[in-house]
């Protein structure tokens, strides 16, 4: 296979990454509830570094229920993917600074570090939908999270991963059609 079909193989295969973006849906809902419950903004910020933690077996849950293989060894692009995944990692550091020296801006910081790390996913995946979310999300959060309290941020970016899911599988089934792909 040359470079075009490895992505397009890719890209069909894991339905452009929507088994995450759909985990991230629950995973902004659990951040909102927690930002509107009455306690410390420190408390609220270590449950909320908590609750991404299950992103994985969540997504792994959700590539069941969609039909997404979760891992394929066979393209030498996935492994490319998750690289793109483990640099978000590496952002959070910056989160972690945030955390106990601008403690209310933390959740504005992780929206606008998985809403850039979103970039290089336009390319894998061929993506129009990926180009428009890493843009739109981190600006928006920057926006929302200066007016705004934390859970009205953290719901905002759950209407931002719906739109975005549902976008995907438009993109997902108008290219299954055209590749002639079950």
């Amino acid at each position: 296979m040359n470079l075009e079909e490895l992505r397009i193989d890719c890209a069909m295969k894991q339905k452009k990454g929507l088994h995450f973006i759909l985990a991230s849906i629950i995973i902004w809902g659990m951040v909102a509830i927690i930002h509107k419950l009455d306690m410390p903004i420190l408390t609220k910020n270590l449950w909320t570094f908590c609750v991404t933690a299950p992103l994985l077996p969540l997504a792994y849950g959700i590539s069941k229920l969609i039909g997404v293989k979760f891992s394929d060894t066979a393209n030498p692009l996935n492994k490319l993917g998750m690289l793109f995944s483990m640099n978000q990692l590496l952002y959070l550091l910056i989160a972690m600074w945030v955390y106990p020296t601008v403690p209310d801006k933390m959740v504005m910081v992780i929206a606008m570090i998985f809403g850039a790390h979103l970039l290089p996913y336009s390319w894998l995946y061929r993506s129009i939908t990926y180009t428009v979310m890493a843009i739109l999300i981190p600006m928006s959060a920057l926006i929302m999270g200066n007016l705004f309290e934390a859970y009205i941020l953290a719901i905002v970016m759950m209407i931002f991963e719906v739109i975005f899911s549902l976008a995907l599988m438009v993109e997902v089934k108008r290219e299954m059609e055209v590749y002639h792909v079950d």
